[in-house]
C-alpha cells in the first residue's frame, strides 16, 4: 500500500488527486490530507440547497464537489481528511472496513471512539467523521473527515440553508451534533502530530505499506484535473440534479418573488409574482434569464442593459439579483 502525506491545502487539487490517485496509480492507496476552509458537497447533491451562498461567497470559501455520495461537509486546517483506495472486485460499500483503522489508532491514544448508524464515527454519541464511498472499473474509494480542531461555528454556518427555497430529489445533508476529537484526547497534540500517528498506525498494521510522495509528473496531472474539472462551476455547482428555486422578499417597490426550474445548472425557466408595479411585462426579464447558468455573474451579465424599473417598478437592481441566487 502506498502512504501518502499531502502537504497542499488548496481544496480543487486535494479532490482532483483522489480521482487522479484512483484512476493512475497502481496498487492500493492510504492517504491524509487536510484542506483550507472549503465546503465539499456529495456528488448527488443540489449544491445551491446545502450551503449559504452568502456566507461563502463573502468568505471566499471554495464549495467543491467530490466523487462519491453522502451529504455536505466543512473543511478547515483543523480538520483531517483520510482516504484509502484499493481494488475491488466486489465492488459493494463497507463503511466498516475502513474505518475500524481509523477506530483502532484513536483507541490506541485513548479517545473512545465508536462506529455508529450508517457512516458516521462518534464519541458519546457526539459525531467526529462522515464516511462516504465510490465504486469505479473495480477500485473503490472510501474517504472520510477527521474533525480534530475545527471551528465549529464556521462549520454550522457554512451549511445553513434556507430549506424552504429549494424543492428537489438531490440528496439533503443530515445536521447532527458533532465534536473534536481534541477535546477528548488524554494529552494535548497539535492536527499535525495527530496526522502523523494516524500514519504510523497505518503503516506498522498494514503489510507491505511503504511511503509515497507525488512526482512532478504526478502534480502536473493532477493540476491539469483540477483546472479542467474541479475548480469549475460545471462541475461544482452546473452538475446539480434538477431543482425548482423559489425566493421572496419585501423591496421598496412591493412584494417579489421569484420562483426558477434549474436543469442540469441552468434555468430553463422563471417566473415572477408579488404586488409591485410594471410598466413591461415581467415575462420578459423570465425570457431573458432562460438559459443562463444559475450563477450570480450570468445573472448579472443576462439583466445588464435591461430597463428592470419598467418591469419592477422601484425594485433596486441589486435586490433583483439577490432574489435570484
Amino acid at each position: 500500500m502506498l502512504c501518502i502525506i499531502r502537504q497542499q491545502t488548496d481544496p480543487y487539487f486535494n479532490l482532483a488527486a483522489e480521482e487522479y490517485a484512483m484512476n493512475a496509480l497502481d496498487g492500493d492507496c492510504f492517504m491524509l490530507w487536510r484542506n483550507a476552509p472549503a465546503v465539499i458537497v456529495g456528488r448527488h447533491q443540489n449544491t445551491l440547497a446545502e450551503i449559504d451562498a452568502n456566507f461563502v461567497r463573502a468568505r471566499a470559501i471554495p464549495v467543491v464537489r467530490r466523487l462519491s455520495g453522502g451529504g455536505a461537509v466543512f473543511h478547515d486546517l483543523g480538520n483531517l481528511n483520510y482516504t484509502f483506495i484499493v481494488a475491488d472486485s466486489r465492488a459493494r460499500i463497507d463503511f466498516r472496513r475502513f474505518s475500524q483503522p481509523i477506530l483502532d489508532a484513536l483507541r490506541d491514544m485513548g479517545v473512545p471512539a465508536r462506529f455508529e448508524g450508517r457512516n458516521d464515527l462518534t464519541i458519546d454519541g457526539r459525531k467526529f467523521s462522515g464516511n462516504a464511498e465510490c465504486v469505479s472499473g473495480g477500485r473503490l474509494l472510501h474517504h472520510g473527515t477527521l474533525l480534530f480542531a475545527a471551528r465549529m461555528t464556521d462549520l454550522s454556518a457554512a451549511l445553513r440553508p434556507d430549506p424552504a427555497k429549494f424543492a428537489g430529489k438531490a440528496v439533503k445533508s443530515v445536521r447532527g451534533r458533532v465534536t473534536n476529537i481534541s477535546d477528548h484526547l488524554p494529552e494535548p497534540m497539535t492536527v499535525l502530530a495527530f496526522r502523523d500517528r494516524l500514519m504510523a498506525h497505518v503503516m506498522a498494521t498494514t503489510p507491505g505499506a511503504k511511503p509515497y510522495g507525488f512526482t512532478a509528473a504526478d502534480v502536473a496531472a493532477i493540476e491539469r484535473l483540477r483546472d479542467e474539472k474541479y475548480a469549475t462551476w460545471e462541475w461544482n455547482y452546473g452538475h446539480s440534479p434538477a431543482y425548482n428555486f423559489r425566493k421572496s422578499a419585501r423591496t421598496p417597490g412591493g412584494t417579489l418573488e421569484v420562483a426558477l426550474d434549474v436543469r442540469g445548472g441552468v434555468i430553463a425557466a422563471a417566473r415572477f409574482y408579488g404586488d409591485f408595479f410594471n410598466r413591461r411585462d415581467p415575462a420578459e426579464v423570465a425570457a431573458a434569464l432562460a438559459g443562463a447558468p444559475h450563477h450570480r455573474d450570468a445573472l448579472r451579465d443576462r439583466l445588464a442593459g435591461l430597463p428592470l424599473d419598467d418591469y419592477f417598478h422601484n425594485v433596486p437592481g441589486e435586490e433583483l439579483l439577490r432574489l435570484l441566487i
